[in-house]
């Protein structure tokens, strides 16, 4: 059977969590426009701040964290809409 992709997966990215940590903060909204390396949320591993940045460019679709949440590493972060 083959993968199917839907047009709206297509044109979309997602950021991913890198490591285990926790969301200090959240610094995009649904709507807003990032660049690359605009920082998307604010991680904390071990005492350590880690900035996780956009890859790509785009408009924010949907943010999947909250603060205070815990993430493993593949975890979804933010949705962007690309074109």
């Amino acid at each position: 059977m083959a993968c199917m992709t839907t047009p709206a997966a297509r044109n979309s990215h997602t950021v991913h969590a890198e490591l285990v940590a926790g969301v200090m903060s959240v610094e995009v909204a649904v709507g807003d426009r990032v660049a690359p390396t605009d920082p998307v949320c604010l991680l904390e591993s071990m005492k350590m701040e880690i900035p996780v940045l956009a890859e790509v460019a785009g408009v924010v679709a949907e943010v999947v964290v909250n603060v205070g949440d815990v993430v493993h590493d593949g975890d979804p972060l933010v949705i962007l809409s690309v074109s």
